[in-house]
């Protein structure tokens, strides 16, 4: 009998269209290999902002294929995936190919962060049988610099700083292997044909080459010397965590006396030396982004660490190794390391060996470099583990230039951000991308890094802004960078209040649209009115907002010089309360002569302006309990009331919330104002009576808690957004999460609370169409 004869199945094609982090994190080699385990014909492409597939077979094969898209890659994030079905069957397709990226113009935020160091690559350049023993630019498809060296899109090798080195015949065998990891990797690299090390005197004079150049300046660091060495990013600078006088050496020579200092050590169970250590932060330090995580040192005491590396704080910002180098370096090294950005205290990081000779010779004794370009600088990220999860303190290296997506689309935007902790915005599509930490704009060379950020970021994207964002605050840089772009575009400039910015940079995260009532607490920003705020509760619908309440106005004696110095702002509040009798308390801060100049300042009501500042509130009581009369750096009076604070359940001081003077009489204005004098008197009254310290901060952050509660009892809605540089106090954070436990509380975690969030806020509020929008 004859077998019956098969019926040949039909042959389908499809389009497909991914749109998302899917270019650098092998998602064209993850496309092959898929298609041809199913013997499917067709391509696959990088394009501008998209990775574009056609593929061609079976039914069955199709759908198989299909389902394997929504497994891609670890590292890619994907947005969304568009299918077509072509008429017909293309009879000429060949086996399933990676073609040549195009350039169609429509970029998107294609591209993921740079990428710790994996752990195949970490076991390759450890065994000496491999070819690529101790090469301190390891890295495959899984790892490895994204963000710092692409200069273009689609993400192919000419397109990055990896173009100047021509792949060797083995290099070129393992790129073009679907079998390897290392297929399409674009910075592949070996010790044939790759970056190299060169050890430098600060003279620019070459000391040593290749491994002895590691082995050199790990010696040095051992030795007590400062080292700077070209990391991923930017240049670092890095000296011996358990000595306390390479550490003193290092913070005279870089101008920074006692802001905290991250440290970089060689694993997890180092880790669990010096700190407390749960399994979620194990896994963020072990993560592809490889932040700086603030964990709590161990209590015991017996630390090797030198206490200069963070005086008087009970955390120590740590990371792991995340490059290759890194991992080289402090395994030769032997011990924790103080690994800080390559700068003078509030100037930009270096990243050029010529720049950091000029700036940093007169901090490093050698310079451990390299020959791979760094396209832009890209510093460490900063984040802490809280019950919400993951938070970013400061968004940069492993994060940026991940977008933030909307699910809504916008017209392209760009936002400048504030003055402090600056980043930049752009918004493409449904998504904003928020560029990496910038940082203080209080210098030439910050203003002029501003600057290049933005126009790179608008070039990457091959973007047309249709609106140019900005603070409302008229003296800033950043503003005035914004009304020089707005004007050579000639489009419209849409200036955004401060603390509206930081609620809607919450909401554009969380997806809310209003109302919502937000809890704006920071230092200081221009309000709306004219004056100073900083401790606003604002309830915001789109990108509207109306002032619900606001802290008690009082006096800042200097203006912003009260930044710096707690005590302004202690004997403005006193003033507010005392009068010139506040010279009981506060002779102790001032000279005779400098208080009479204060007090005839206030008098007149020169140069004081009103604040409603929350974090100049902090400040005052910081100084009313000894904790600081003076800082180094912002915020520090803050997070010194913050430490000493006992967790135990202290009763809250009082803290009513009142009918604003103007409501009463008008029934205009601002409704409510949360009266901080019973709090402050009840302040001085326990000092007088030798309270503890940590008892008064305890009972000041729970009285915080407290007013949250009665805002928002007030208002009477559901959802609370907590943004603002006080909400990067966990202590209070957590105390009002727990207080509004019966409402829905977001906070922000892509994007820091403080002004790191400031520019996503603004093009979220740029895109709405406001009246409080004030147009250029």
């Amino acid at each position: 009998m004859s077998q019956p004869v098969a019926t040949p199945q039909a042959t389908e094609r499809l389009s497909i269209t991914v749109r998302g982090v899917v270019q650098g994190v092998g998602f064209r080699p993850f496309v092959f290999n898929a298609a041809r385990r199913l013997d499917l014909a067709g391509w696959v492409r990088n394009e501008a902002g998209v990775v574009r597939i056609e593929v061609q077979g079976t039914p069955e094969s199709l759908e198989a294929f299909c389902r394997s898209l929504r497994q891609p890659p670890a590292q890619a994030r994907i947005e969304s995936i568009h299918i077509e079905r072509l008429a017909t069957p293309n009879p000429a397709s060949g086996p399933f190919a990676i073609l040549a990226s195009i350039d169609d113009g429509q970029r998107r935020p294609t591209i993921p962060a740079d990428l710790a160091t994996c752990l195949d690559c970490i076991d390759e350049f450890l065994r000496p049988d491999e070819r690529r023993y101790r090469y301190p630019f390891t890295n495959c498809t899984n790892c490895g610099p994204r963000w710092s060296i692409i200069s273009g899109l689609p993400y192919d090798r000419p397109r990055t700083s990896m173009a100047a080195f021509r792949m060797c015949p083995a290099c070129e065998a393992e790129y073009s292997d679907p079998r390897d990891r290392r297929f399409h990797a674009q910075p592949i690299a070996c010790p044939a044909c790759g970056p190299s090390l060169e050890l430098l005197d600060p003279a620019g004079n070459r000391v040593a080459r290749g491994d002895d150049s590691l082995r050199q300046a790990a010696e040095a660091v051992v030795a007590g010397r400062v080292v700077a060495i070209k990391g991923v990013g930017g240049f670092q600078l890095l000296v011996d965590a358990t000595s306390a006088a390479a550490v003193a050496r290092l913070r005279a020579r870089k101008r920074r006396p006692s802001k905290p200092l991250a440290v970089m050590m060689a694993g997890v169970d180092d880790v669990r030396r010096y700190c407390d250590l749960s399994a979620d932060e194990a896994a963020a330090l072990r993560s592809p982004p490889a932040p700086i995580l603030l964990l709590r040192q161990r209590p015991d005491g017996r630390s090797p660490l030198a206490e200069g590396v963070a005086p008087g704080n009970p955390y120590l910002g740590v990371m792991l190794p995340y490059s290759s180098l890194h991992h080289l370096l402090i395994a030769e090294i032997g011990r924790p390391v103080v690994c800080t950005s390559g700068n003078l205290s509030e100037e930009p990081m270096a990243i050029e060996t010529v720049d950091a000779l000029a700036r940093l010779a007169t901090i490093a004794d050698q310079f451990l470099v390299h020959d791979r370009p760094i396209v832009r600088p890209v510093d460490d990220s900063v984040a802490r583990i809280t019950p919400r999860g993951l938070e970013l303190l400061r968004r940069a290296r492993g994060y940026a230039p991940a977008p933030i997506p909307l699910g809504f689309e916008l017209p392209p935007i760009l936002a400048v951000g504030g003055h402090l902790k600056n980043t930049v915005a752009l918004s493409l599509g449904d998504q904003i991308v928020v560029s990496q930490h910038v940082g203080d704009l209080d210098t030439v060379s910050s203003v002029e890094l501003h600057e290049r950020t933005i126009h790179d970021l608008v070039e990457f994207f091959a973007a047309r802004p249709a609106a140019v964002a900005c603070d409302l605050h008229p003296d800033y840089a950043s503003t005035r960078t914004a009304e020089r772009l707005a004007q050579a575009w000639r489009v419209p400039l849409i200036r955004v209040q401060h603390h509206h910015a930081h609620i809607a940079a919450v909401m554009a995260e969380c997806r809310l649209d209003g109302p919502v009532l937000g809890l704006s607490w920071d230092g200081t920003g221009y309000g709306a009115d004219g004056t100073v705020w900083g401790g606003e509760m604002l309830v915001c619908r789109g990108g509207e907002f109306q002032r619900l309440a606001r802290l008690r106005t009082f006096p800042l004696p200097g203006g912003d010089k009260a930044v710096r110095e707690p005590r302004r702002s202690a004997l403005g509040l006193l003033y507010a309360i005392f009068g010139e009798q506040c010279v009981r308390y506060a002779g102790e801060w001032f000279t005779a002569a400098e208080l009479r100049v204060l007090l005839a300042m206030l008098r007149q009501g020169r140069h004081s302006p009103q604040t409603s500042s929350m974090g100049r509130l902090f400040d005052a009581v910081a100084c009313l309990c000894r904790l600081g009369t003076t800082i180094d750096f912002e915020g520090q009076a803050a997070m010194a009331l913050e430490f000493v604070a006992r967790p135990a359940g202290e009763s809250p001081y009082p803290f009513p919330l009142r009918p604003a003077p103007a409501v009463a009489s008008s029934g205009e204005g601002t409704p409510y104002v949360a009266d901080w004098e019973p709090l402050v008197r009840a302040v001085l009254d326990d000092l007088r009576s030798g309270l503890p310290v940590a008892v008064i901060a305890a009972r000041f952050h729970r009285a915080l808690a407290e007013l949250a509660l009665a805002v928002a009892e007030q208002w009477g809605g559901r959802q609370i957004a907590l943004g603002g540089g006080c909400f990067q106090n966990a202590f209070l954070t957590d105390l009002v999460h727990d207080r509004l436990a019966g409402f829905e509380v977001y906070t922000a975690k892509e994007v820091p609370p403080g002004d790191g969030g400031i520019a996503l806020g603004q093009v979220f509020v740029a895109a709405s169409d406001s009246s409080t929008h004030d147009r250029a």
